[in-house]
């Protein structure tokens, strides 16, 4: 993934494609492409890098065509590389492609296809697409059958753009699980995964929906379903924001963007991961150390900032439901220490969402040296971290542009979910757990829609608690790194000072500053230690402090202590931080940008911290 852009019309594609490129910059990208039809050839321009070094190579290219697909990539199955980048051709240049989203089992295709003859020459899934086409073309189907045909070989999400030099005025686009539009003009037609590579030439869009295909012919289209195969007419929508609300998505900012999107990450985080019937995890990153770590018999966890307080949420379900003893630290901390690590019984699990964190990659240097299993979760592949590791797990979260992380660090969770899942069936779990477990995490993206829906009941809690200047956050067992998160959450956009802590630990000090001018916020769902934390809570309420309680739906005792309640659904109680700090989120978000705060970029903050 991530960014596509397709035209066709009467005007030249080559500057309306690199301009749809450029306004997609902002979703972050480590290659881009362009590939043109001019008279009878496809003329395909690829580069590792930036929009602007494409430019470069185009400047000097006479390109008149009219018809043509770009993309910008963020890696997913290769390296970041220019053979990596799209387009993507049949080898023989015919078929070009550029798509968005992962491809389940392209590796049984990909060896199905070796086996005819086909030659790749990436390491991408997208190659397989155009290799597919253009196997349908040779046996006598139209584009459009070529491309209905190979899809329905496709198990993934997708959006995809389809070009041939057999049919040289035709564009096939297509979606499943992945966004893409049609933009029309007067006397063209742009394709675009972002409207914002569309609006500086048309405010008219029609979106594609899942399973739908487009079959795109000079200024005219035609939507049909990609099963059913009936003309579908849609709705031209008329689009009112600017480009600047446009990479926004039409949301005042990247941050509740990413909020909004996290029920459609934790699709993506776990989509293919999953055996159901068996109750099982896949994670194909860890195949080639997956021996090792049935002998592990203890695991440390290093990470920074918001990632290290996911760690501590891995802990407890890797300790509880896996059986293995683990250890989290900060990585800041972790590499001065006379750490004792067995490299035959031990491993290091790293997490980081930029992947160049540079205390992390301290550490992982250190450990190696010992000769200690290293496995990394990420979010940019090709990153420092997924280069140094021994094996890893990518997050498949897409870019996250806001300082603050949310849709990563709630990935990271997913993925911390699917590891435990993972080596607890390789150990003492049954099959009846894995099961139980897996069936909750599939669940999990309608749970958090569900809480994105009580978003402006937030905003107003948010009207009544932005002026105090104190707040603690409180939680056990689980929820207990989700209160952490919530008071950094808050601090680090509104600059309100807000303390993270265990509830038990509330009677050891930290007590003695609750009055009226200092709100808590309790996560407190139905679970085992739910009884302790309305003790805590109770402590509270008798010294006068103001509640806001995190909740599982439908518990009535909480409502009559807590002076707000946000509700979650019921779910596994090691699954409940993916949906407890959601709320928090929101809060933070309302709090902050009531206060005119820059959410998107707080003061002395960076994405990512690449220096010690």
């Amino acid at each position: 993934m991530c960014g596509i852009v397709g035209y066709i019309g009467k005007n030249q594609a080559r500057p309306i494609l690199l301009e749809g490129l450029r306004r997609l910059e902002y979703r972050g990208y480590d290659s881009a492409g362009v590939a043109v039809l001019d008279g009878d050839t496809i003329n395909n321009f690829k580069v590792k890098g930036r929009v602007a070094e494409l430019e470069k190579i185009l400047a000097n290219q006479d390109l008149e065509g009219s018809i043509g697909i770009a993309h910008t990539r963020w890696a997913t199955h290769g390296e970041p590389s220019q053979k990596n980048a799209h387009p993507h051709s049949d080898g023989e240049g015919n078929v070009f492609v550029v798509h968005n989203g992962i491809i389940e089992n392209y590796k049984t295709l990909k060896t199905n296809l070796e086996k005819e003859g086909h030659k790749f020459s990436s390491d991408t899934d997208t190659e397989v697409i155009a290799h597919l086409v253009s196997k349908f073309l040779k046996s006598g189907d139209d584009l459009e059958q070529a491309v209905r045909k190979s899809l329905r070989l496709i198990k993934g999400a997708y959006a995809l753009l389809v070009m041939a030099k057999s049919e040289p005025e035709t564009l096939i686009a297509a979606r499943f699980s992945s966004p893409l539009r049609i933009g029309v003009g007067a006397d063209q037609l742009i394709i675009a995964s972002d409207p914002s590579a569309i609006l500086n030439y048309t405010s008219q869009l029609v979106t594609l929906g899942d399973g739908e295909i487009a079959v795109i012919k000079g200024t005219d289209y035609a939507i049909s379903s990609l099963v059913g195969g009936g003309t579908i007419d849609k709705e031209i929508e008329e689009i009112e924001w600017d480009l600047t609300e446009a990479e926004k998505g039409g949301y005042d900012h990247f941050m509740l963007k990413e909020i909004m999107e996290q029920p459609e990450t934790v699709r993506n985080t776990l989509r293919g991961r999953l055996i159901s019937e068996e109750g099982k995890a896949v994670l194909g990153g860890l195949s080639r150390v997956e021996d090792k770590l049935r002998q592990i018999e203890r695991i440390t966890v290093v990470a920074c900032g918001t990632a290290s307080y996911a760690a501590l949420i891995g802990e407890y379900m890797l300790e509880e439901y896996a059986g293995i003893p683990t250890e989290v630290c900060v990585s800041s901390e972790f590499r001065y220490r006379k750490a004792v690590i067995d490299p035959k019984k031990e491993a290091v699990l790293v997490l980081s969402q930029s992947g160049e964190t540079a205390d992390t990659l301290a550490v992982i240097k250190e450990v190696k040296e010992k000769g200690v299993l290293t496995i990394g979760i990420a979010n940019v592949t090709g990153s420092s971290i997924a280069k140094e590791t021994d094996a890893g797990i990518y997050n498949h979260a897409g870019p996250e542009i806001g300082v603050a992380s949310t849709k990563v660090f709630v990935s990271q969770l997913t993925v911390l979910s699917l590891l435990t899942l993972f080596l607890g069936r390789q150990r003492q779990m049954s099959v009846t757990m894995g099961k139980r477990i897996t069936e909750e995490l599939l669940k999990i993206p309608e749970y958090i829609s569900t809480i994105l829906k009580t978003n402006q009941s937030i905003l107003e809690i948010a009207e009544k608690y932005k002026d105090y200047n104190d707040f603690f956050f409180l939680g056990r067992k689980y929820n207990f790194p989700i209160a952490l998160e919530g008071a950094l959450k808050l601090k680090e956009i509104s600059y309100i000072h807000a303390e993270g802590g265990s509830s038990g630990e509330l009677k050891h000090g930290p007590i003695a500053m609750i009055d009226e001018n200092f709100p808590t916020v309790f996560v407190c769902p139905k679970d085992s230690v739910y009884e302790k934390n309305i003790s805590n809570i109770e402590e509270v309420k008798a010294r006068k402090g103001k509640i806001i309680a995190v909740a599982t739906e439908g518990d009535e005792e909480i409502k009559k202590i807590a002076d707000e309640v946000f509700y979650i659904p019921k779910t596994l109680e090691m699954l409940t931080p993916i949906l407890a700090v959601v709320p928090l989120q929101l809060l933070a978000y309302h709090v902050a940008t009531l206060k005119d705060c820059d959410v998107d970029k707080p003061r002395n903050l960076a994405k990512s911290v690449t220096v010690e």
